[in-house]
């Protein structure tokens, strides 16, 4: 018999959430209106929660609640205060989180449902499910960067009693899920708190080249589902689009539990990809699922707006106006298809910033004539496309008001507040300071022969090249950093690399993420460091660094000066921090459309970037670097003792940077 994975949906509001439960989803995930990485979807309070998980329990059905956002120094109290709340009023079948810190807080309130490790954990390779398990976690979410034949070795290496979860349908971030910056670097929307502003989907421009280099499709598995079926450790295929409505959460759900269901039926085949071609997406992909076929999701030369194409805008000149009078043009389209009441319209690209959406107030017939209600200000140009991106068929509507009477006959409870408590390992005591100057490969003469960890040190990134051309007698003296993603097919050459660098005396490693610890647990008498790329960001999250054996912490440099400075009260471990460089913004693994590396490349707004190609991935970097080296005393004075300067110097053909960034030093992340 071959495995029946649950198919999950999406849910941002109430009626997507009923349009899920009808579609037959054997479970849904939503948002509360804290510590959501989806913070533009409507979201729900636990009251309104507790209604809809007694509903789901009545159909059998499970609801697992996202928390899944970059926690800040003062939230772990709260944070446990509402996973109590949840626990004792809404009883969810399970929490969704990237934070460590969440981890150790929902242990500790005494939560009893599963924990479910978001992709933004970035648990990238099977070596790393073991660290998890032991932390408590019981689902592994997959990066959408795997390719079918990672999946099985992914589910091969699985231990008993944990279980694993892929995105089968929906939107694709180009950058790794975890390691994307860019939203928070132009402006302090930091994607880890579910506040992207999607910098990604624009026009950029390499010399002639314009593009939307970075602007993914959307992911469809589709008829390739099927061959997850017999992936004995794979129990759940996740739908995304907790901002989509429930028209588009009935389609997908419908198609894909006719996909599971009926895996050898060409006619349900069929019938499932007509459905999701009505499901109101981006035009889709199966991006690099098949290696032997592996495909950019990326076209540059295409837009990849959300919707369905209804038709182009006609604008009529305004009539010749009489004296004292004021006309104004006509703008107009004669739909592809019948639109029906209620049907809600984008007209113009997502990406560009006068778009607007307008409701159909009254059905229009195939090649009727709709006259749109432009907003002041908005003046679309004649062949602007309108999308139709969201509709309430009758029939969809008469289901959801079914379900919403069910839904009203459920009592739910009333979400009081609780009280919550945490505790944290006691502070050591504080090294002396040092400075990282971290390095792509040593220089020559005195700079490379740093001290050890005296006043600087010499850092660089562990790998091939590095454990070739470093000396044998300076291993010891330096700091190795392991880079932010590590890949399924990469693990052993890491291992060994790793069993190399320990034979010839490296006794100081910072971990690209938590989970690379893993690579260490027969090492002695060494220092492991989570690094900036881990998101250390608050008390919570830093004891369980300590619990896992680390030594210390350099933290996300999203935060603010308030949160920066807050930080070393509350921790047990030591800190660091990255005071200057050039840091990336994301790092991507799929291949390169339109966009050459070292190569600077703009913005619609003529800001300059730049990427490298490391290994597998892209590295994708601003033009300018950031810089907070003038509050260094600042930081002593509060506690912090690694200092890290990323030496890395930009291609020769990117323009010297005539500013620096102290990222979200200023700003508040939200």
């Amino acid at each position: 018999m071959q495995n029946k994975p649950e198919i999950l949906a999406p849910a941002g509001d109430k009626n997507a959430f009923l349009a899920a439960i009808a579609a037959g989803a054997d479970a849904v995930y939503l948002g509360l209106k804290h510590f959501s990485a989806r913070m533009a979807a409507d979201n729900f309070s636990s009251t309104e929660l507790s209604k809809m998980v007694e509903l789901a329990h009545k159909e059998d059905r499970k609801v697992y609640v996202a928390m899944n956002t970059l926690v800040k120094p003062g939230d772990p109290d709260s944070a446990a205060r509402l996973i109590g709340r949840l626990q004792r009023d809404v009883g969810p079948g399970a929490l969704i989180v990237q934070d460590l810190g969440m981890v150790e807080v929902a242990k500790q309130v005494g939560f009893k449902g599963e924990l479910h490790l978001s992709t933004l954990a970035n648990v990238t390779h099977p070596a790393a499910f073991k660290v998890a398990q032991e932390l408590g976690v019981d689902r592994i979410i997959l990066p959408r960067e795997l390719n079918i034949d990672e999946v099985r070795q992914c589910s091969d290496a699985c231990p008993e009693d944990m279980t694993l979860e892929m995105f089968v349908h929906g939107a694709l971030c180009y950058c790794v899920s975890g390691r994307c910056y860019w939203s928070s670097y132009m402006g302090g929307k930091s994607g880890l708190r579910g506040r992207c502003v999607q910098p990604c989907r624009r026009v950029y421009q390499q010399k002639a080249r314009k593009g939307r280099f970075f602007s993914c499709q959307d992911l469809s598995l589709d008829v390739l589902a099927k061959t997850l079926l017999p992936i004995e450790n794979l129990k759940s295929w996740k739908i995304e689009g907790r901002k989509k409505g429930p028209h588009y959460v009935y389609y997908v759900t419908t198609a894909y539990k006719l996909l599971r269901d009926n895996p050898d039926d060409p006619k349900a085949r069929k019938q499932a990809e007509q459905i999701l071609e009505q499901a109101l997406g981006r035009p889709s992909t199966h991006s690099t699922f098949l290696p032997q076929k592996r495909r950019s999701p990326v076209n540059p030369a295409e837009q990849t707006s959300s919707g369905r194409l209804v038709g182009k805008i006609t604008v009529e000149p305004p009539a010749k106006a009489k004296k004292g009078e004021r006309t104004y043009p006509k703008y107009f389209f004669k739909p592809r298809f019948e639109l029906l009441k209620s049907d809600f319209l984008r007209i113009g690209y997502e990406d560009e910033q006068w778009h607007f959406t307008d409701r159909v107030p009254h059905p229009v017939p195939k090649n009727g004539t709709f006259v749109l209600r432009a907003p002041a200000g908005k003046r679309p140009k004649s062949g602007t496309p309108v999308f139709l991106i969201d509709r309430r068929e009758h029939e969809m509507i008469k289901i959801l008001k079914e379900w919403d009477g069910k839904l009203s006959r459920c009592k739910g409870k009333k979400s009081e507040a609780i009280e919550a408590s945490l505790t944290y390992p006691a502070q050591g005591k504080r090294p002396r300071a040092v400075t990282i100057l971290m390095r792509d490969h040593l220089p020559h003469g005195k700079q490379g022969k740093a001290g050890k960890f005296t006043d600087t040190a010499n850092g660089i990134w562990l790998g091939e090249r590095s454990l070739k051309t470093v000396g044998r007698t300076l291993f010891g003296r330096m700091s190795w950093w392991l880079p932010p993603v590590i890949w399924p097919n990469e693990e052993n050459k890491w291992r060994s690399m790793i069993k190399q660098a320990l034979r010839q005396g490296a006794r100081h490693f910072v971990l690209g993420s938590p989970w690379q610890a893993t690579f260490f647990e027969d090492a002695r008498n060494i220092d492991l460091i989570a690094g900036p790329f881990c998101n250390p960001s608050n008390p919570a999250a830093i004891a369980a660094l300590k619990k896992m054996g680390f030594k210390g912490a350099i933290i996300s440099p999203e935060l603010s000066q308030e949160d920066i400075m807050e930080l070393p009260k509350q921790s047990c471990l030591p800190l660091g921090i990255v005071l200057y460089g050039y840091w990336p913004m994301g790092i991507s693994r799929f291949p390169l459309e339109g966009v050459k590396p070292n190569e600077p490349f703009y913005s619609p707004k003529g800001e300059c970037f730049w990427l490298r190609r490391y290994g597998q991935n892209s590295w994708i970097y601003p033009g300018w670097p950031m810089d907070i080296e003038k509050n260094k005393q600042q930081l002593l004075q509060a506690g912090y003792t690694m200092f890290v300067k990323l030496m890395e110097k930009p291609p020769a053909a990117v323009p010297e940077a005539k500013r620096t960034s102290p990222f979200n030093w200023d700003l508040t992340l939200l």
